[in-house]
């Protein structure tokens, strides 16, 4: 079963050309959606620990900040 993407690539080129680049190529947007995809699952995964160590079911920005140190 293909992996679902939840980030749209029109939002990677924004992204890239933010940060400079003039031209971006699908790739390159296919390749930071992944990085990025990636990294916030990692980061929502322990973020859903500290909230249950808290005894929380609710996901607050202080376990976000705490799951990305």
């Amino acid at each position: 079963m293909p992996r679902e993407n939840i980030l749209p690539l029109a939002a990677m080129e924004k992204l890239l050309k933010k940060s400079g680049a003039a031209r971006v190529s699908e790739d390159a947007k296919e390749a930071l959606r992944g990085l990025l995809e990636e990294t916030a699952k990692e980061v929502g995964e322990k973020a859903v620990k500290f909230a249950a160590h808290s005894g929380r079911t609710t996901v607050k920005a202080a376990d976000i900040h705490l799951a990305k140190k």
